[in-house]
C-alpha cells in the first residue's frame, strides 16, 4: 500500500480562510503543525471546535487531501485544484479514507504524521462551490454518511514536505480501526 504514493502539492496559510496557497514545501513541528499555520497548535485551532473547548487535543494538526478526490467531483463540473479545500498536503496513489487510526505517513525523507480521523467537511464548502458538499459528504448502500474529504493527522516527527516527495505507510498493530470524524 501507498508504492507508488506521493505528495503533489503543499499549501499552508497563516490567516484563518477556507483555501490555502501552495507553497514549495512546508515544514512539519512535531506536536503542531504546519509551521507558520492558522491551524498549527497543541490545542484545537478550528473555530467552531474552539468555541465548544479550546483545550480540547489538537487532532487536526496537517489535513491530507487525495488529488483523486479532484477528478471525481471534476466528473460532476466542479474545478478544485490543491490547496482550495483547506487541506495542506495533497497526495495520490494512496488511499487515505480507507487508513486506519494510528496508521503512520512518512512524508518525505524526515516527516511523520499519525492519521488520527476524517475530515468532517462543513457548508463553508458550498461557499467555495454550490453544491460542493453533497458530493464529498455522501451515503453508503446501507444508508451510512460517507466523508471523502480527506484526513486528519498529528506531527509524529517533524521535516520539511514537497511536492514529489514519497509517502510511506505503516500501519498500526492490532485489529483495523475505520476512521471516523475528528
Amino acid at each position: 500500500m501507498g508504492g507508488g504514493a506521493r505528495v503533489t502539492a503543499v499549501s499552508s496559510n497563516g490567516a484563518y480562510s477556507f483555501t490555502k496557497p501552495n507553497r514549495e514545501s512546508i515544514t512539519l513541528l512535531p506536536g503542531l503543525g504546519v509551521e507558520g499555520d492558522v491551524h498549527a497548535g497543541v490545542t484545537v485551532k478550528h473555530r467552531s471546535r474552539m468555541a465548544q473547548d479550546p483545550t480540547q487535543p489538537n487532532l487536526r494538526q496537517v489535513h491530507l487531501i487525495h488529488e483523486e478526490l479532484f477528478a471525481e467531483v471534476g466528473a460532476a463540473g466542479y474545478r478544485v485544484a490543491p490547496g482550495q479545500l483547506g487541506e495542506n498536503i495533497t497526495t495520490s496513489g494512496i488511499d487515505l479514507l480507507g487508513l486506519p487510526v494510528g496508521a503512520l505517513l512518512r512524508l518525505g525523507p524526515e516527516a511523520v504524521v499519525e492519521v488520527t480521523g476524517l475530515r468532517n467537511p462543513c457548508a463553508q464548502i458550498d461557499r467555495f462551490a454550490d453544491g460542493l458538499l453533497k458530493r464529498v459528504v455522501g451515503r453508503d448502500a446501507d444508508g451510512r454518511v460517507v466523508r471523502k474529504s480527506g484526513v486528519m493527522s498529528v506531527v509524529t516527527r517533524g521535516g520539511v514536505v514537497r511536492p514529489g516527495d514519497a509517502i510511506e505507510v505503516e500501519l498500526p498493530d492490532g485489529p483495523h480501526r475505520p476512521l471516523e470524524r475528528v
